[in-house]
């Protein structure tokens, strides 16, 4: 109700539109960037017109002024500047002079936005959620109910919470078997592929990945961390070919299954070896996470740079106040260069250690990306660690990565030339 009143008044105000509020982000003017972007998403809720700066001042805002806007801007904590037209009309100026690498977007209406994960608390904590739920945006919970009954259809953005899509329950047996979370996960999942009308969990996995596959040729914004980037991959690579051990499925795996694996089906990776081993916590040879030899000190990764004008969708997605970002670890921690296809973009990468961070590609009529490792602010997060406190890391360029994503999609989309 609070929420609908405000959006009420934002209707009625009779705010002047020769003002804007300018929302800075760079390193030294905005005191927190994360809530920033929900700002950003509620005045799209309310219709008001919003441009996002690409490469000026750290990828800044600027909103039509109205003082329900600039109230939330002050309850949340978000620096913001009141400018004149007249001025936002300079920087717009500037931002176009063909010698700058730089764009301004108009973004049109705030994504409806599905996270996919399951609907119980897992031991582990989920970085788009807290995220989201940090910088006010909202979201819906989907699982693979809602998948196979197509409500992807509802929404235009969907992350894929920490899943494994091939059916082997995270590969956590080596450690985890006998704990009793895991127990009762293993248990859940196959009681629900049962109701939903599968004999295996690895069968009905794949017929989850094969509907989000279909909703993002569509023309849907599919967004991956950790270990839901690569196991996509591979489910969708190894359609009607048995990769799961008896721990995990009841019987055995294909012999030679390695040979059927078909890198034509998978969206990012190709030439990846799956690890066979049941006991080993890793899925194939994708993830740089038992091949790195960085210490935490010098884990950075560099974030690459794009033009504007010509390129405004990996611009957007890497929009940030430092090219230099944090490491972090995960199941899949990072991917190895020599298994990304050449269609891929790589928008941030480790070049000392071989490894792309952060990609993104096209399918269809939509776009995906995925980022490797599971918390920007927590090296390495383990199963049973303390969520991260978000309000400790309002600036994270980590976590900015993560929300660049959320915005992109209410991006004007530009007309084909003809």
């Amino acid at each position: 109700m609070k929420k609908q009143l405000i959006l009420l008044f934002i209707l009625l105000s009779n705010s002047a539109w020769a003002t804007f509020i300018y929302v800075p982000m760079n390193h030294d003017n905005q005191k927190n960037h994360l809530k920033a972007y929900g700002i950003v998403y509620f005045g799209l809720e309310a219709g008001l017109k919003s441009k996002w700066l690409l490469n000026y001042d750290g990828g800044a805002f600027l909103i039509e002024n109205n003082k329900a806007i600039e109230n939330e801007c002050k309850i949340r904590g978000v620096s913001y500047q009141i400018i004149s037209d007249a001025r936002s009309q300079l920087i717009l100026q500037e931002i176009a002079s063909p010698s700058s690498n730089q764009e301004a977007v108009t973004l049109e209406k705030a994504p409806k936005i599905a996270v996919y994960s399951p609907k119980d608390k897992m031991p582990w904590d989920d970085a788009v959620t807290m995220v989201l739920t940090y910088a006010e945006i909202p979201f819906d919970v989907v699982y693979d109910r809602e998948v196979l009954s197509d409500k992807l259809l509802l929404y235009e953005w969907l992350h894929l919470h920490h899943e494994d899509f091939t059916g082997q329950y995270g590969k956590f047996y080596g450690s985890f078997r006998t704990a009793p979370w895991y127990i009762q996960a293993k248990k859940d999942a196959e009681s629900l592929a049962n109701e939903l009308g599968f004999n295996k969990v690895s069968d009905e996995k794949l017929a989850v990945s094969k509907k989000i596959r279909d909703y993002i040729i569509g023309g849907g914004f599919m967004f991956a961390m950790c270990s839901a980037t690569d196991s996509f991959d591979i489910a969708l690579s190894a359609e009607g070919v048995d990769i799961a051990e008896a721990m995990f499925d009841g019987d055995a795996s294909e012999p030679n299954y390695q040979s059927k694996i078909n890198y034509n089906k998978t969206f990012a990776f190709k030439d990846f070896d799956l690890i066979r081993n049941p006991i080993t916590y890793e899925f194939s040879s994708i993830d740089m996470t038992r091949k790195r030899r960085i210490p935490k000190t010098s884990d950075y990764f560099s974030l690459i740079e794009f033009s504007a004008k010509w390129d405004p969708v990996p611009t957007m997605l890497t929009q940030n106040h430092t090219i230099l970002v944090k490491g972090f670890m995960g199941q899949t921690t990072s991917f190895d260069r020599n298994t990304i296809k050449s269609n891929v973009l790589v928008l941030g990468e480790n070049k000392v250690n071989g490894e792309a961070k952060y990609i993104h590609g096209t399918k269809g009529k939509g776009m995906f990306t995925f980022y490797g490792g599971h918390d920007p602010e927590d090296y390495t997060h383990r199963v049973g660690d303390p969520k991260t406190e978000l309000d400790l890391h309002p600036t994270s360029p980590g976590y900015r990565l993560i929300l660049n994503n959320v915005l992109f999609p209410a991006a004007k989309k530009k007309k084909q030339k003809t």
